[in-house]
């Protein structure tokens, strides 16, 4: 052999070595990169068990499983919380007789209905305020382990928080 072939065998060696090791970084980095898109699409869902805070009182006040139907999300009431002296197991009394959801037990009711994705959010449908009775337009989103819940009246609107449970 030569000095040259020798020469030769050593650069090819390195040339291999070296996109061998690149090729492996770069399947490293698309690997990282994928699960981190994966991980930050789970972090972001809202589907899942919700824990509703009173405005006012900053109590909790009900557990809200929100899944998917047919394309849209929806949301039920699994549990509530009541206060002392209050009825554990109310009914929508102070929902508009025409609503199918008048004089039904909250437990178990529907409150958000036919909400679209919209990007990184979800509207297009509406959530029922058993308390009053109130039907709004409703839009949702996640914002870390917090889930965003919009109703709007007009052109007026109030956002709460829900913390995730599940």
């Amino acid at each position: 052999m030569t000095y040259w072939d020798s020469k030769s065998h050593t650069i090819v060696w390195l040339f291999f070595c070296y996109f061998r090791s690149i090729n492996i970084m770069k399947s490293h980095v698309a690997i990282i990169i994928l699960l981190s898109i994966f991980n930050s699409t789970l972090a972001q869902s809202v589907i899942g068990k919700w824990k509703t805070i009173d405005d006012n009182t900053g109590e909790p006040r009900c557990l809200v499983d929100i899944y998917e139907r047919e394309g849209k999300i929806y949301g039920k009431i699994t549990k509530l919380f009541p206060k002392i002296g209050e009825d554990p197991d109310p009914v929508c009394d102070d929902c508009d007789p025409e609503d199918s959801r008048y004089l039904k037990k909250i437990i178990g009711m529907e409150i958000i209905e036919s909400l679209t994705r919209d990007d990184e959010e979800y509207g297009g449908g509406n959530i029922l305020d058993p308390e009053n009775g109130k039907v709004y337009r409703c839009k949702i989103w996640v914002e870390g382990n917090l889930l965003k819940v919009r109703g709007y009246l007009g052109p007026f609107y109030r956002t709460q928080s829900w913390l995730k449970t599940d």
